[in-house]
């Protein structure tokens, strides 16, 4: 009886732990399909995350977080491949403070594990970091690293960079769930790297097209140069992230550029320096017709001679303003030490940017010559309405007054006729004069007397520390001959530097005047005079060439103390 209870007993507990067995199995699937439920739906809030980021910082550190959480790893970091596509541009990354990256110094550049996943960019899952043959160890003040998961993350098939994840979450190793949930992220974090680096593409875009429309405006709104070249500088230094912009232009007949404007970082050293073209960064980019980069500029054997003008700078590059035959000078963008290099989706839009500027230097000129023109022809029109309506009637008005003169029996009235007939012939020279003055720039600017006059005293201004003023009366234009002006410039020009080198003056007044029967050159200084003993070498040569022809030197000292020249020599008279 004892025997069969016992044997009931068994049957009922054999059921009951298989029952167990089954529950707990169940359970446990249950908490492994909740998991993967919850692990997806973290793994899709991240992709969604990741694919709202427009702005390419905030992406990437978006990117690193989301890998972090997914794997439940302590450290992770995403590292951006270079231009070379063998080192790390930057470094973005979770788990480490900020002091301990002050601790530990400069990010990676893609050594070790690191370059491993950067030259075979396949995913790689390791137990122990130490024992890879490509470890070779942290740097000092380094977190300590066991577990290591890296995943590589392309966009458009050209892999951007990797994901590294190290230091599971309770001592845990990462496994092919954790690697394949990476690796899905990285797909999607290849898409939101595409996307915002199109978006960065447009803005930028955006930025050079205001700043060319702003340059252009300025330009045609009748801006200087040194204003629009100053615009261009500080416009291209600021879009494209540079600490210096320097803006070397062509000095006229020379094989040299000048440095016109510099702005930024230690600009005060480039102002106004003399570059050759054959021999400097600048020069090249000059004479080449595009643009010239630099790695490190404070290196660059292309600058030779620099000082401490680039002392912490870096990336440089120099862009022509203008192509082809049409380059009218270079910029030069410097960015600071550790800063990216210039590559060429940089450089592109920005010689662009500089190629359109100089086609509105050019427009502007254009208008500026149109403008011109207009005012020269207004200036002809003026001097043929002159000539043809004032004149006549002053020499009508004259005629009358004379032919009136004779039939006037008062003395005193017709003394204030006569007089009145000779301001109406003065009159008449003025306009005359006037007339041709207005049409020197019609039968060629610069080649008259007047305006050789003018820049011969403008010459002067250097030497002598101030203007002379200057004055011109009647035709010397017309009624004063080739060769008789060569000898009054050559009198002028000794005049003004004897003036310079022994008057010690503060003024000197220039005159020239001509009736059509004499012209006469007076130079007043008021220096210390005339001394009476001393070198007269110039004054005999100014003598000599009066006498040679016809004319006279007379030399005075005006009232107040200085000197007066008075140069006269005679000219054929006006037929």
């Amino acid at each position: 009886m004892e025997s069969q209870e016992q044997a009931g007993q068994a049957r009922v507990r054999l059921p009951q732990l298989k029952l167990d067995e089954l529950l707990e199995e169940l359970q446990a699937r249950l908490d492994a399909a909740r998991g993967t439920r919850d692990r997806v739906h973290s793994l899709l809030e991240a992709v969604l995350s990741v694919g709202r980021e427009l702005d390419l910082e905030q992406a990437l550190n978006s990117i690193v977080e989301a890998a972090a959480a997914l794997v439940d790893a302590q450290y992770a970091a995403l590292g951006v491949i270079g231009p070379d596509g063998k080192r790390l541009s930057a470094f973005h990354t979770v788990g480490v403070s900020e002091e301990q990256i002050r601790e530990i110094g400069p990010y990676p550049e893609g050594h070790g594990i690191l370059g491993e996943l950067i030259r075979h960019p396949q995913p790689l899952r390791l137990a122990k970091l130490s024992e890879h043959p490509a470890s070779y160890g942290f740097p000092p003040h380094h977190p300590p690293m066991n577990t290591f998961l890296g995943v590589p993350i392309r966009v458009r098939d050209q892999v951007f960079g990797n994901l590294y994840l190290t230091e599971k979450g309770g001592g845990a190793q990462f496994d092919e769930e954790d690697e394949s949930v990476l690796s899905t992220l990285a797909v999607a974090a290849g898409v939101a790297i595409d996307n915002a680096r199109l978006y960065e593409e447009s803005r930028l875009r955006e930025r050079w097209l205001r700043a060319n429309a702003e340059i252009t405006h300025s330009l045609m709104s009748g801006a200087e140069r040194g204003e629009a070249l100053g615009l261009i500088a500080r416009r291209a230094k600021d879009i494209s992230g540079a600490v210096l912009a320097v803006v070397a232009m062509p000095v006229e007949d020379t094989d040299v550029l000048r440095v016109e404007l510099a702005t930024g970082k230690g600009a005060e050293a480039h102002r106004g320096l003399v570059l050759p073209v054959d021999d400097s960064l600048i020069g090249r980019a000059f004479s080449a017709g595009s643009s010239v980069t630099s790695t490190d500029i404070s290196r660059d054997e292309r600058v030779a001679d620099s000082g401490d003008r680039f002392t912490g700078l870096g990336p440089a590059v120099a862009v022509p303003i203008g192509t082809g035959d049409g380059v009218r000078g270079v910029v030069l963008l410097a960015r600071e030490q550790g800063r990216p290099v210039y590559a060429a989706k940089e450089t592109e839009p920005l010689q662009g940017f500089a190629a359109q500027a100089a086609i509105a230097m050019e427009l502007a000129e254009r208008r500026r010559d149109a403008e011109e023109i207009a005012v020269l022809k207004d200036r002809d029109r003026i001097a043929r309405d002159l000539h043809d309506l004032a004149i006549q009637r002053l020499f009508a008005t004259g005629m009358t007054l004379q032919s009136a003169g004779r039939f006037i029996e008062h003395a005193e009235a017709g003394d204030r006729v006569a007089r009145a007939v000779d301001d109406l012939d003065e009159t008449i020279k003025i306009i005359r004069s006037t007339i041709f003055g207005l049409r020197a720039r019609e039968n060629g600017a610069g080649t008259g007397l007047r305006a050789r006059v003018v820049r011969a005293a403008g010459e002067a201004a250097p030497v002598l520390g101030f203007a002379p003023s200057v004055r011109m009366e009647g035709l010397v234009d017309t009624d004063v001959p080739r060769e008789v002006a060569d000898h009054v410039i050559a009198v002028l020009s000794e005049s003004l530097t004897n003036i310079a080198r022994h008057a010690h003056a503060e003024r000197a007044d220039v005159a020239l005047e001509t009736d059509g029967s004499e012209v006469r050159l007076t130079v007043t200084d008021n220096g210390v005079g005339i001394p009476a003993e001393g070198r007269r070498s110039g004054l005999r040569n100014m003598a000599e060439r009066a006498e040679q022809l016809g004319g006279e030197l007379e030399l005075s000292t005006p009232e107040g103390g200085g000197s007066r020249l008075v140069w006269r020599v005679p000219v054929p008279a006006e037929e």
